[in-house]
């Protein structure tokens, strides 16, 4: 509230009204613009009645058109329009008209109390997190554009451009050509497990026989690009992508096989005794297959929500970031990180206090290009393949980073899997009488060795330190609700999960495959 626009009113005292009476001489009253006529006040009655007027301004009868809030934007508007053209402004108390240089002059007496509410400093522990704290976050935006620029001028200054000329592509590349085969053998085994439905469907096979060529389905579908990856002397991030790829289809398979059996389950269910040897009534079509198997989602359904166009213009800036976010990742990993693992040792075989200063040393750049490729791959990448699809459903991602424990973190930051892991993991688990805490294990134990696969096969070793930091992390689910329970405060968590996944577990993880792969190349070679 601005001192120069608007009064606090107080209580009234007698402080109060003894100088309205002592002032009552001076207190002249303004008539309207059409008389003109200025009036004094001199009979003791005037004066006692513009007492008892100056009594109410003070008690706040009419000072509720002069105070607090969008009522002060009231009166300074009340007055703006009454100044014009009909002389000085009024302030209306009880019916009377005083005179509003009057009610200023005696609002802000001396004695008048500036301190009247008990109130907590806007940063204090009771009170922080009911202020808006915008204008810090704009702050640490800028002081954080400005420390990296200085960095990364410094950089370039002391090392030069380090990215080489064949980082995005080079004649290497060509040896990749199995890895591309592969990709594009690949959505066979969708379309074998379409022909399996639709015999299903129709009669032909039995359940058992249904399910087991469905297992056998999705088995072949990793150990074939394991195969190819082993096989084939194959660049890293090549081996890497065809991972994904793999495990993402074994993923929609696995939805896709056991939505149907579900749907079949209830058709059985619906239809009489003599029509048993007819076709079961559920869809079963190559179109919503198809469809599944490039939307961006891991649970099959025969119909999803569609949005009604494609906008061309928003699918273009979303094209240009991911282009630059891209490269933004590329410059950091090639100007930083591998500078840093380069000349780093060993961390489980160097000195502890060397391994710390590594870790902590890379944390920073290894945070902004995981920051960059969630980025780019949950948000840009995903929501261009649902616009171009006209997919509806695009919530990929929550606040994963406001989790408060690691649970959370697992609930948020991956919808796709999350989703699929509720509806085919957890909650069969749970409809079969296995015990909520063994299902949380199994969907871990699920999640890791993916993990390890992505990492171990297209790297040529299995030492288990990617599953090993997936498991780690179910101590850590136990540790974080624990005291959430007990502080009932989310920055506890909060931080301990920062700290873990961040700064601690992604370096070492990097400095740890890293230096296994040196030494696997060096034997090999």
């Amino acid at each position: 509230m601005a001192i120069s626009e608007s009064p606090e009113i107080i209580g009234a005292t007698a402080m109060t009204t003894a100088m309205a009476a002592d002032y009552g001489d001076s207190v002249r009253r303004r008539a309207s613009a059409a008389g003109g006529a200025t009036v004094r006040a001199s009979t003791s009655s005037s004066m006692a009645e513009e007492s008892e007027d100056l009594k109410k301004v003070s008690n706040g009868e009419a000072g509720d058109r002069i105070v607090d809030g969008a009522d002060n934007n009231d009166s300074e508007r009340n007055n703006s329009d009454n100044v014009n053209g009909e002389g000085e402004a009024k302030v209306v108390n009880g019916g009377g008209a005083q005179d509003f240089e009057t009610a200023i002059r005696y609002s802000y007496r001396p004695s008048s109390p500036a301190h009247r509410k008990i109130k907590e400093s806007p940063l204090s522990s009771d009170a922080i997190f009911r202020q808006s704290h915008a204008g810090l976050f704009n702050l640490c935006v800028v002081v954080l554009v400005a420390v990296n620029s200085r960095l990364i001028i410094e950089n370039l200054m002391k090392y030069g451009l380090l990215i080489r000329a064949g980082f995005w592509f080079s004649s290497k590349s060509f040896r990749d050509w199995p890895i591309f085969m592969c990709c594009l053998s690949l959505p066979i085994f969708p379309f074998t497990a379409f022909l399996v439905e639709k015999l299903s469907q129709r009669r032909r096979i039995s359940d058992p026989v249904v399910v087991l060529l469905h297992i056998l389905i999705s088995t072949i579908t990793i150990l074939y690009p394991v195969f190819v990856i082993l096989r084939c002397d194959s660049a890293v991030l090549s081996g890497v992508i065809l991972m994904l790829f793999a495990c993402t289809m074994w993923l929609k398979l696995v939805s896709y096989a056991h939505t149907n059996y579900d749907m079949r389950a209830i058709a059985k269910a619906s239809i009489k005794e003599d029509e048993l040897l007819m076709e079961l009534p559920y869809d079963v079509s190559i179109e919503s297959l198809v469809y599944f198997m490039v939307a961006p989602t891991l649970c099959y359904q025969t119909s999803y929500p569609r949005t009604a166009c494609i906008r061309k213009g928003w699918v273009a800036r979303q094209v240009l970031k991911l282009v630059i976010f891209t490269g933004v990742m590329g410059f950091i990993v090639e100007q930083y990180i591998n500078p840093i693992v380069q000349n780093s040792q060993h961390p489980l075989k160097a000195n502890l206090l060397y391994a710390i200063e590594r870790i902590l040393k890379l944390s920073v750049p290894n945070l902004y290009v995981w920051l960059c490729m969630f980025y780019c791959f949950f948000h840009l990448w995903l929501n261009i393949l649902a616009e171009l699809l006209k997919f509806g459903d695009r919530e990929f991602y929550k606040d994963w980073w406001n989790a408060r424990t690691f649970e959370e973190y697992w609930r948020m930051w991956n919808m796709p899997v999350h989703k699929w892991m509720v509806r085919h993991v957890y909650f069969p688990c749970l409809r079969n009488g296995i015990p909520k805490g063994v299902a949380v294990l199994i969907a871990f134990l699920i999640s890791a060795i993916f993990h390890e696969l992505c990492i171990a096969v297209p790297c040529q070793m299995f030492k288990l330190w990617a599953f090993l930091g997936i498991m780690f992390q179910v101590p850590l689910v136990l540790l974080t609700n624990f005291l959430q329970r007990k502080f009932q405060s989310s920055m506890v968590g909060n931080m301990i999960f920062w700290f873990i996944f961040s700064i601690f577990g992604q370096p070492m993880c990097v400095l740890l495959y890293y230096h296994d792969l040196m030494n696997r190349i060096g034997k090999s070679s």
